[in-house]
């Protein structure tokens, strides 16, 4: 693996010098020699293909990348009055109310442990999904299965919180079939330690099917003869999954873990404030940094603090990502970002 790694380096290298070269060192064909090189490069080659990716890059530019000067309020006293440049610099006064709390501790872990069970439980969950209905052989049961099973990614958390309440309730569905076997009632409301699975349960109820799309799209450009010559060998279905689905997917799966490692540090406000609300009962394991900045910022409306709690999961999201690039890079290059 590292010695093909190591020739598409060279080729590289080769193609720039070759590229290099024919850049006019001076002379009367340096015009001639300037357009023969514009043609070589990719940019003019797939030109049309750029140009359909131009409106992708100008959003991103305009809504992602431009919106990051506001990362100066996070060391600002700010007042919307006077504006972003025109406010006090405070230094790293706004990161002090954060980390002086005795609360930040809390919240990170919390929000980390969830998220964890979150990317853990998720990516299984469809992973599974995806191979299982790649194996089935019926087209229509694969298709109404795919599409019930992506519906629930469109449903609002908002709406799932609120029909939750008739299965978490002290006379809810869950409680009433428990009681009914002989159990004590579950008190949902007022027990912390069962929402860590509650979520993972409903997370994965509502995104799995969604997330399970791109395996199987990854599934679907895999070579069929190669599952032939595996089954003309004896291999079965399970010994197939095992063997070929999934190390050809390998790359799909560390590469989505990756992405999803970067939004570790961002806790789902859509998600658990719906459920949780402002019960106080259920912060030990369910208050995560988002959470704890929502009710900071009703209580204190100070923008500038807000946005330090931000740059603050930003820029650990952002090294935890550099850190999971750099362990595929190590261990699986073609699976790396960068």
């Amino acid at each position: 693996m590292r010695n093909e790694v190591r020739e598409e380096q060279l080729q590289g290298i080769s193609a720039s010098r070759e590229a290099d070269a024919m850049i006019p060192q001076g002379g009367g064909s340096g015009k001639r020699n300037i357009v023969a090189w514009l043609k070589r490069t990719d940019l003019v080659k797939n030109r049309w293909s750029y140009l359909l990716l131009l409106p992708a890059i100008v959003f991103i530019v305009i809504f992602a990348y431009f919106p990051m000067v506001g990362i100066i309020i996070a060391f600002e006293d700010y007042d919307p009055i006077a504006g972003m440049f025109a406010s006090p610099l405070i230094g790293f006064e706004n990161f002090r109310f954060f980390f002086s709390s005795s609360d930040w501790i809390q919240v990170t872990l919390n929000t980390l442990y969830l998220n964890t069970l979150f990317i853990g439980t998720g990516t299984l969950a469809s992973l599974l999904i995806a191979v299982v209905l790649s194996e089935l052989r019926r087209g229509w049961f694969v298709k109404v299965s795919q599409t019930l099973m992506t519906l629930p990614n469109f449903v609002s958390w908002a709406t799932v919180a609120l029909f939750s309440v008739a299965f978490l309730s002290t006379d809810g569905i869950i409680n009433n079939a428990v009681s009914a076997m002989g159990g004590s009632a579950i008190p949902f409301y007022s027990s912390p330690d069962v929402w860590p699975a509650v979520f993972v349960i409903i997370r994965i109820w509502k995104g799995a099917g969604w997330g399970a799309i791109v395996y199987m799209a990854a599934i679907l450009g895999i070579d069929e003869s190669i599952y032939e010559a595996a089954k003309i060998d004896g291999a079965s279905r399970l010994r197939c999954i095992f063997s070929i689905t999934i190390p050809l997917i390998k790359n799909i799966i560390i590469l989505m873990f990756i992405m999803s490692i970067g939004n570790i540090f961002k806790g789902d406000f859509g998600m658990i404030y719906p459920f949780i609300g402002d019960n106080s009962l259920l912060f030990p394991t369910t208050d995560v940094i988002d959470t704890y900045v929502f009710r900071a910022l009703r209580s204190f409306t100070n923008y500038g603090r807000t946005a330090a709690i931000g740059l603050y999961q930003s820029l650990m999201g952002f090294l935890l990502v550099l850190f999971a690039n750099w362990l595929a890079r190590r261990y699986a290059p073609e699976s790396a970002i960068f």
